[in-house]
């Protein structure tokens, strides 16, 4: 996901400056935003959902309690999971990123506390099902910002 700049409303020139031509070549202008920006919105608290998931091809029912990472968080596990070689190569660990998003994230679950011993020994179709509760550890972009990015927008 990018973020975009949105134009804001303007309220008024307050100065023109115009060539012999009367083409303006350099104005000012005052500019009044469309709405208070609410930062609220944007940011994790302390809240906590119910999550249900469907499990392998019986589709059988896990309700668990979930709450989000923050943005930093996440780029700290990020962080910890990337490996820096001598050559200055990078190995990233989506194990142990997934893994450790995963500790923090549930807070309550039939199995009790969610710790490394319950993740090693959960199967495949377990895992998958509580992989779609992480957040993508790395952003995609797609084509248009690639193309806004190269035409320097």
């Amino acid at each position: 996901m990018s973020s975009r700049i949105k134009s804001s409303k303007v309220k008024e020139v307050i100065k023109e400056n115009i060539n012999n031509a009367g083409h303006v070549i350099e104005e000012e202008e005052v500019i009044e935003s469309s709405k208070e920006f609410d930062v609220n919105k944007y940011t994790i608290g302390s809240t906590q959902r119910e999550v249900t998931l469907e499990i392998g091809p019986d589709q059988d029912e896990l309700t668990i309690t979930v709450q989000d990472i923050s943005w930093s968080r996440r780029n700290q596990i990020v962080s910890k999971c990337v490996a820096w070689d001598n050559l200055g190569n990078t190995n990233f660990d989506g194990d142990a990123y997934i893994r450790q998003c995963l500790k923090e994230m549930i807070v309550d679950a039939p199995w009790g506390k969610t710790t490394e011993a319950f993740l090693v020994r959960i199967n495949t179709e377990l895992g998958r099902a509580l992989e779609t509760l992480v957040p993508s550890a790395f952003e995609t972009v797609d084509e248009k910002d690639v193309d806004d990015l190269k035409k320097g927008l």
